[in-house]
C-alpha cells in the first residue's frame, strides 16, 4: 500500500488540517459497529460454520435444535455485512463528507481538547522514553499516516526500525487500567492497533499503558507486544471500504443538491 507520512506535532493546526476528510484509526472500532444485526447466538452459529464448515457442530455450539432460517444469517454466510451503521457512525460520517467537500476540518474554529486528551498528549514524551529504555528500541516520532488518496489515517505515535511500531494509552478510568494490566485485555484498541498495522504495512507493534501513578512500585509502563494478523486486517479493510461508501454517497448528494439522509444505506 502507498502511504504518506505527514510530519507535525499530533493536536496542531497542521495536524487538524492533514486529517480532514480521513476515516482515522481512532474511529476504526466506532465505524465497525452495527445496529440491527445478528444476536449472539445468530453470530456463534455464522462464525462457527464459516470456520469449520459442519453445520451439525455449529448448531450445537450456538445451541440450536434445527438450522436458523434468518435472511439475516443466510446474508451473514453469504459473507454480506449485516446490519445498519450506529447514528455515531453516520454523524462522523456525515462530518467527513463535509471535510472532503471543503478540505477543512469541520471544527477548525473550535478545536476542542478534553482534559484526557491533553493529559495523554503532555504525558506521551514520558512514555516514549519509558519505552526505549523499557525495550531498548529507538521510536521515531511521526505526526500522522495517510493512505496515497488520504482517505485512511492514523495518528501513529512512533515508527520503531523497518518492522514495527508504538502506541503509546495514559489512560485514568481504573477499570481501562486493570483490564490492561491484569488481563491483557487489549480488544478495545484491536481495530487501532491492527489498523496502524494496515496502513503502515509492520509486522508488529507495542502497545504500551503508561500510568505514572504506578511508578514507586516501578508499574508505571506496561508493554504489550502485537503482531500483525492479516485475517484480522482483511475483515478489517472491508468494512472501512464499506464505511467509505457511505462517507462517498454523503458527498455525492451534498453536492447534488440532494437529502443526504435518504436511504443512506443504499
Amino acid at each position: 500500500m502507498s502511504l504518506q507520512i505527514v510530519h507535525c506535532e499530533q493536536g496542531s493546526p497542521e495536524w487538524h488540517a492533514a486529517r480532514a476528510g480521513a476515516i482515522t484509526a481512532s474511529m476504526f472500532s466506532e465505524v465497525r459497529k452495527r445496529v440491527g444485526g445478528l444476536t449472539p447466538q445468530q453470530q456463534t452459529y455464522v462464525n462457527e460454520l464459516m470456520a469449520y464448515g459442519c453445520e451439525k457442530s455449529a448448531m450445537v455450539a450456538a445451541g440450536y435444535k434445527s438450522k436458523p432460517r434468518a435472511e439475516s444469517v443466510e446474508r451473514a454466510l453469504a459473507g454480506e455485512n449485516v446490519g445498519d451503521f450506529t447514528a455515531a457512525a453516520k454523524d462522523y460520517a456525515f462530518r467527513l463528507a463535509i471535510e472532503r467537500i471543503s478540505g477543512r476540518p469541520l471544527d477548525e474554529m473550535d478545536q476542542f481538547e478534553t482534559y484526557a486528551m491533553r493529559r495523554g498528549r503532555e504525558l506521551e514524551p514520558e512514555a516514549r522514553r519509558a519505552h526505549e529504555f523499557h525495550s531498548s528500541v529507538d521510536v521515531v516520532q511521526t505526526g500522522l499516516v495517510l493512505t496515497e488518496d488520504g482517505k485512511f489515517g492514523a495518528s501513529a505515535d512512533g515508527l520503531i526500525g523497518t518492522d514495527g511500531g508504538a502506541e503509546y494509552k495514559c489512560l485514568m478510568s481504573p477499570e481501562r487500567i486493570r483490564a490492561v494490566i491484569l488481563s491483557g485485555d487489549l480488544s478495545e484498541f484491536t481495530d487501532q492497533v491492527q489498523g496502524c498495522l494496515w496502513l503502515t504495512g509492520r509486522k508488529w507493534w507495542h502497545f504500551c499503558l503508561y500510568c505514572p501513578a504506578l511508578a514507586d512500585i516501578g508499574r508505571a509502563l506496561t508493554v504489550h507486544a502485537v503482531e500483525r494478523d492479516d485475517d484480522y486486517i482483511a475483515a478489517l479493510e472491508t468494512d472501512l471500504i464499506e464505511f467509505d461508501r457511505l462517507v462517498m454517497t454523503y458527498e455525492a448528494k451534498l453536492r447534488a443538491g440532494t437529502d443526504p439522509c435518504a436511504s443512506e444505506a443504499a
